[in-house]
């Protein structure tokens, strides 16, 4: 199989070098900056478990145009430059190719194969480019548990679980979606498919949007969070308003977790993307993350009043790490 991984950071580093270092597959990267001057002088390197796992890399381009047709496009990019990726991602995508959408939070597709209104989800497409070129039919979604952190260009550190759970945006089993878990576990990678992958995402959520926004806001780990009453119980309150949302949308998750022991869970120095980007520098997923999850709660008439304080004050993290 001819995969692309589309965005080669700390993530999609990491899919790249254990899929490299198995060589079941034809595997190309896309990159960019100093990790693809890294990754062409001196290849990728994991650190996983206490063990290295390294990997040439002899195709490593951020030219996508100078690739063959891809049968599976890994999208590893950030949800905020996906959009601006479209046309190039779909050009990559051989006559039956998929692309499988590895992203925090809320995906574009999420309307695609869904009773009511159709069509992307303006906050996450913006111009609409993913919904046309791309396109909902030729897309699997993902979501990720894989913790990683690029520590330097080329080497990435990953603590933690290592799975990817796959599905088609409407539900249903599909061959592809079982040849791409089974492309991943060829490379030691504990891929899973799910036949309802919205749930999987509220499910991860639930941490996800309490956890990341209020790390980056505050610059303190998970760990330090973990420590602090008054920002575990601001986390909590987030939590509660997440699942209040999904079950508003169908999806009642309410009652089958522990949300204090979820808040308190974090280790020190477990740094979460969000805050990774924050302390880099770099544009932050406000939307995927937390946008959306609020212009659901407002179109669904749930009060979300820990949102509606956090939210301005994200995009104003956002838009001044933006203006760097």
């Amino acid at each position: 199989m001819k995969v692309c991984i589309f965005g080669a950071g700390a993530v999609g580093g990491s899919i790249a070098t254990r899929l490299l270092a198995a060589g079941a597959d034809d595997v190309s990267v896309v990159a960019r900056g100093a990790q693809l001057e890294a990754m062409r002088s001196r290849g990728l390197v994991l650190r996983s478990g206490g063990t290295e796992v390294k990997a040439a890399v002899p195709v490593a381009t951020d030219d996508p145009s100078t690739l063959p047709p891809q049968d599976l496009v890994l999208v590893t990019l950030k949800a905020h430059a996906v959009p601006g990726a479209a046309a190039a991602i779909a050009r990559l995508l051989a006559p039956g190719g998929s692309v499988v959408f590895m992203l925090n939070g809320i995906q574009w597709w999420w309307r695609h194969g869904r009773p009511g209104p159709g069509g992307t989800l303006p906050l996450l497409d913006p111009d609409g480019a993913l919904w046309r070129e791309v396109r909902p039919e030729r897309t699997i979604g993902c979501v990720i548990y894989c913790p990683c952190e690029l520590v330097e260009p080329g080497v990435i550190s990953h603590v933690g679980s290592n799975h990817f759970i796959l599905g088609e945006p409407d539900g249903s089993s599909s061959a592809r979606v079982e040849e791409a878990v089974a492309m991943l576990r060829r490379g030691g990678i504990d891929g899973r498919a799910s036949n309802d992958l919205r749930r999987d995402i509220w499910g991860k959520l639930v941490s996800n949007a309490s956890g990341n926004t209020i790390a980056a806001l505050t610059r303190l780990d998970l760990g330090a969070l973990a420590a602090d009453p008054d920002l575990c119980g601001q986390m909590v309150s987030v939590m509660e308003e997440v699942l209040a949302v999904a079950a508003a949308l169908g999806w009642d998750l309410r009652g089958q977790m522990d949300l204090p022991a979820i808040a308190r869970r974090g280790t020190w120095g477990q740094r979460p993307s969000m805050l990774q980007d924050v302390l880099h520098g770099r544009p932050i997923e406000v939307e995927a993350l937390f946008g959306q999850v609020h212009a659901f709660a407002h179109e669904a008439g749930v009060p979300v009043p820990t949102m509606d304080a956090i939210l301005p004050l994200l995009r104003g993290l956002g838009q001044s790490l933006r203006t760097r």
